[in-house]
């Protein structure tokens, strides 16, 4: 067993590269109980129970190293989330060539940071036993997809994910950085709860397409963030409008405006918008995106524009 398969202990359950992981399987029964509570039993009831929720919720702990977490969220799927997250880590580098940048994939099931990254590998231990990031354009890198081999699904119950994001965010050496950005997996689960009570977080960006569709899920992502009490910077209207190549036209594919007439009822603010626009897609799935590769397109222009509200947004980071 290689070093940094040695790290990959779920549970007391080995992860096999390529063979997946044995995940051994239990049952259990419940048993439900109904009965009428008396006035003074229900209250006592209520009080129990915020003593155990109040127990039971994990202390925050600061990522060493790491002054500011910027997570990247979508209440959907396919909305462009990851692509952002790639783009606006490269933008804070950019903008700022003094401050050091992460990037945090904690998207368990379907990674995308090893591949938009051009990053393949897997991670060396330090001599404290934890993973080294790896590197491209600048930016520390660490994702599931560098622990399993590509086409490998992971199939995993509540349980096994949830230890692996403490891996993901407690035995990683980023050293020393200013900010790092958390590409989160879509929706409202385990994984969005377990980042935001374990860490704390600078601020939340919420991705979204100007659909109706997606909004109602961002609307969702949005809420969230706040029950928790995590800063919601604001929306990125993605996909916003599509520009024939050849005829100039432009076409609101998705819908137009979508995301801001959300971000009014919401009180928050648009940081920016992202075209629909095949360099962009070109760019992520070669390995190459965008803010890099092309930085002074309007594209990559957009993402630096959006890094910089997303930087005036953030409180003061953590010393």
């Amino acid at each position: 067993m290689g070093c940094w398969q040695r790290l990959l202990i779920f549970g007391g359950v080995s992860l096999r590269v390529g063979g997946g992981a044995s995940v051994p399987l239990g049952g259990s029964r419940v048993l439900v109980c109904r009965r009428q509570l008396s006035g003074a039993d229900s209250e006592t009831l209520k009080q129990r129970r915020a003593q155990i929720m109040s127990r039971g919720l994990p202390k925050q702990k600061p990522i060493e190293g790491v002054k500011q977490v910027i997570v990247v969220a979508s209440g959907k799927g396919g909305v462009g989330k990851s692509t952002t997250a790639v783009n606006l880590a490269l933008a804070l580098a950019a903008n700022d060539s003094s401050k050091a940048v992460g990037l945090l994939d904690v998207d368990v099931y379907g990674p995308s940071i090893p591949k938009m990254m051009n990053l393949k590998g897997n991670p060396e231990l330090s001599q404290s036993n934890l993973m080294r990031p790896l590197l491209n354009y600048g930016i520390a890198c660490m994702s599931m997809g560098f622990l399993v081999e590509e086409t490998a699904p992971v199939v995993w119950r509540g349980l096994m994910v949830m230890s692996a994001i403490e891996k993901l965010l407690r035995q990683v050496d980023w050293g020393q950085l200013d900010y790092l950005v958390v590409d989160m997996p879509p929706g409202t689960g385990d994984v969005q709860l377990s980042v935001s009570q374990n860490i704390p977080i600078s601020g939340a960006v919420i991705v979204s397409t100007p659909q109706d569709i997606a909004l109602m899920d961002a609307r969702k992502g949005a809420e969230m963030f706040r029950k928790v009490h995590v800063p919601v910077l604001g929306l990125v209207q993605n996909m916003s409008v599509f520009q024939c190549p050849k005829c100039k036209h432009k076409t609101h594919i998705f819908g137009a405006d979508g995301a801001r007439r959300l971000a009014r009822t919401l009180d928050l603010d648009v940081l920016g918008d992202i075209p629909l626009h095949l360099n962009i897609r070109e760019t992520s799935d070669t390995g190459q995106p965008i803010v890099f590769s092309q930085p002074e397109s309007d594209e990559a222009k957009a993402y630096l524009r959006i890094a910089a509200e997303v930087v005036k947004r953030l409180p003061p980071p953590l010393e």
